[in-house]
């Protein structure tokens, strides 16, 4: 059995559990942890058969609860090396300060640095060592470790004060080459968008292929390539074009959100999908619907149009995400 269970998209969070065989891993973890397992409950899936967790890329509707469910479960994260650079970074933000802030760190490094000096100088001053006492404490102690094994300490998992980056453990993948975790494979593939390295997935588990595209600028040809021969379809309908620009962003995220590495728009999703897509996915989800710039009955009836005629019992049933409840899974 393969199952598609998107439990959150939206600006405030993006969750999606697939499981396939005897696999099941996170794409993406934009819900805190607690609220994360709140919903994979409340679907009837287990956290705790989680194998990995996949992100697509750094923005932090995307990794918000990323370390905590990681630790909690002790499971691997995959990422591209730039996206995990990046997600590193933003949780390690470096501190500013001024040319005058920096002349007076320095100054304290350097007095710090010449009053060891003078403590140590002082020190060597005063004791004058004996050979012949310095000869037999180091014998005493090299018998003393002859007679004695130290026992190894426990390792000790790091707070998240301690360093907010630490992961049980870490995986890189590459846009364009396939990997496997467990039953699934993934075929990650790049998108345009305003992140370090950004990608969309088609997952194929017991041959059942599933697209996951969303937070992309445009369509381009090797998005267009991708989504062929789909039995399931997630894709991105962010925004309404004129909500957005009477909406109250400023200016310059409206024009981030417009750009070719900004979102995907109704209109966007509507013309991919009636020009571009070939049709043959049981399932096309609408998802990372804005709260502020659209309406889901405005995203349901571009879609819809852009579907004209290829609706049937088989295939294009037109579901849509939400941001604050999971959806029921869609089960192959």
């Amino acid at each position: 059995m393969v199952r598609f269970t998107v439990l959150a998209s939206g600006s405030k969070g993006n969750c999606t559990v697939i499981s396939g065989g005897h696999t099941r891993i996170l794409v993406d973890a934009g819900l805190s942890c607690r609220e994360l397992f709140r919903r994979m409950k409340a679907a009837g899936e287990d956290p705790a058969t989680l194998d990995a967790i996949v992100i697509t890329h750094e923005h932090q509707d995307h990794v918000n609860g990323l370390a905590v469910t990681a630790r909690k479960l002790g499971i691997p994260v995959y990422f591209t090396e730039p996206t995990h650079r990046a997600w590193m970074r933003w949780l390690t933000p470096r501190r500013q300060m001024s040319y005058a802030q920096w002349l007076e760190l320095c100054r304290k490094q350097a007095a710090e640095r010449q009053a060891e000096v003078v403590t140590a100088t002082a020190i060597c001053d005063a004791v004058e060592p004996d050979p012949e006492e310095g000869e037999a404490e180091v014998q005493a102690v090299a018998a003393e470790q002859n007679d004695t094994v130290a026992e190894p300490k426990p390792a000790t998992q790091p707070s998240m004060k301690e360093d907010p980056t630490w992961l049980p453990a870490v995986e890189y993948f590459q846009a364009g080459q396939s990997f496997s975790i467990g039953d699934i494979r993934l075929d990650p593939f790049t998108i345009p968008h305003d992140a370090a390295d950004p990608v969309g997935f088609v997952l194929t588990a017991e041959r059942v292929r599933m697209g996951y595209a969303t937070d992309l600028g445009y369509v381009t040809p090797n998005v267009k390539q991708q989504l062929k021969g789909l039995d399931l379809l997630l894709l991105e309908s962010n925004h309404d074009l004129e909500m957005l620009r009477d909406g109250p962003y400023p200016w310059s995220v409206k024009q981030r959100v417009l750009s070719r590495v900004g979102h995907l728009s109704n209109d966007a999703a509507s013309e991919f999908l009636s020009t571009a897509y070939d049709g043959q996915a049981a399932y096309v989800i609408l998802g990372h619907l804005s709260e502020n710039n659209n309406l889901p009955e405005l995203a349901r009836v571009a879609a819809e149009r852009a579907l004209l005629g290829r609706a049937s019992l088989l295939a294009n049933r037109l579901v849509l995400a939400e941001q604050h409840q999971p959806l029921v899974p869609i089960i192959f």
